[in-house]
């Protein structure tokens, strides 16, 4: 063999004995056969076989049968981001004629993507009351296709029955989605629940470490794996390795993060509650919290993620007065090392309930800091509206 030849041929390393705790980066495009029957007879080789880079390589795979163990479903899809899980889910599952039905408290980008593109392609798009389910007994009909859950509600945290959605949902014939990213398969089960398949943007507490896009779907039954292996296949949808390995390393770790996010908002929480400022906090297990029962029956745990709704005298000066915080950074994200806060319109982005309180929610994602300084920077923050408006008595 000439040396251009042995530059580009890799030689056969027996691997033998050699038992890595980490998984190893397996990058590739092409897939090589070892004959030509087996090229082509590749269509045979079924979802688990490989055929091409895009279908996975046993990287991918080994992060999408970690997440499938832990949502207890039949098989995981891996695609760029948590948005695009949710859209790749509903669009394989929907045709023109359809009738989808949104939470009303669904991430901003589903509503948007549902009311510009499943529009576009002749479905009909509607909203329920996500905590009521008479709501969506009165607009579920036999061509409701989808019925899409998230629980808790984006920025003000509804929690939904999902056991008696999924009831509904499955006696007129539709499926039920649910998008998990706040609690994360360790502290809820979806699919346990009634759900036929859960997604989640991996891009936050399961990868941790805000330095990735990812997103996951997991289905339930072996009937939802054709329809969207097809779909991400005809739209050339797949993940990096790369990122699939980080993915799998902050993994290791999500139970010991989670636990401390959860804690440190717990510690945090129950210093802003009692603030002169705050009209009241967002977090589902607190007992007066609207929905805590069912948090209480259908969750494992909690997450480090909760929102704070400000006394009107407050409003005005909440966005100037992020500018002191020192140690929590301003970031529409959640689930990182880092904690971070985020101002969170939410009329814009309801149809189907009324949001009553002011317009503005300040949603909190508590990282992995010492909790005391995170006090010290939301005591900080407090003081700077106290000076700007001269009425509220700093508390103690």
């Amino acid at each position: 063999m000439k040396d251009l030849t042995q530059c580009v041929v890799t030689p056969d390393v027996k691997t033998d004995g050699f038992e890595a705790l980490g998984v190893a980066t397996h990058r590739a495009s092409t897939i090589v056969f070892k004959n030509a029957e087996a090229y082509a007879t590749r269509g045979q080789r079924g979802h688990e076989g490989y055929t091409y880079g895009l279908y996975g390589t046993p990287t991918t795979r080994t992060l999408e049968a970690k997440l499938t163990a832990l949502e207890q479903g039949v098989r995981t899809f891996l695609v760029p981001s948590g948005q695009a899980a949710n859209s790749v889910a509903i669009l394989s599952l929907m045709k023109a004629g359809d009738k989808i039905l949104i939470a009303d408290t669904s991430y901003p980008p589903v509503r948007d993507f549902a009311n510009r593109d499943l529009s576009r392609f002749g479905v009909e798009v509607a909203y329920y009351d996500p905590v009521s389910v008479e709501d969506l007994k009165t607009k579920i009909d036999d061509r409701t296709k989808l019925v899409w859950c998230e629980s808790p509600g984006s920025t003000t945290m509804e929690i939904q029955d999902l056991p008696a959605i999924a009831e509904i949902a499955h006696r007129h014939g539709a499926l039920v989605g649910c998008d998990n990213t706040w609690a994360t398969p360790l502290n809820y089960k979806p699919l346990a629940l009634g759900a036929d398949l859960v997604t989640e943007a991996l891009t936050k507490y399961i990868s941790g470490h805000s330095d990735l896009l990812m997103g996951s779907i997991t289905v339930r039954s072996e009937e939802l794996i054709t329809p969207i292996r097809s779909t991400l296949g005809r739209f050339g949808i797949g993940v990096s390795p790369d990122d699939a390995t980080l993915v799998l390393r902050g993994m290791e770790t999500l139970g010991v993060r989670l636990k401390h996010a959860a804690d440190g908002a717990a510690k945090l929480i129950d210093w802003i509650e009692r603030h002169p400022l705050v009209e009241r906090v967002l977090f589902p297990s607190l007992p007066a919290f609207p929905g805590h029962d069912i948090w209480k029956r259908d969750f494992l745990g909690v997450s480090g993620v909760f929102s704070v709704v400000l006394k009107p005298a407050a409003v005005p000066h909440a966005a100037a007065a992020l500018d002191v915080l020192k140690t929590i950074a301003i970031g529409a994200s959640w689930g990182g090392t880092r904690s971070l806060i985020a101002p969170m319109p939410v009329r814009q982005n309801r149809s189907a309930t009324n949001w009553v309180e002011d317009d503005l929610v300040l949603r909190i994602s508590v990282g992995l800091e010492d909790p005391a300084d995170l006090q010290t920077d939301i005591e900080t923050f407090f003081d700077d509206i106290v000076c700007r408006t001269g009425t509220v008595a700093r508390a103690r």
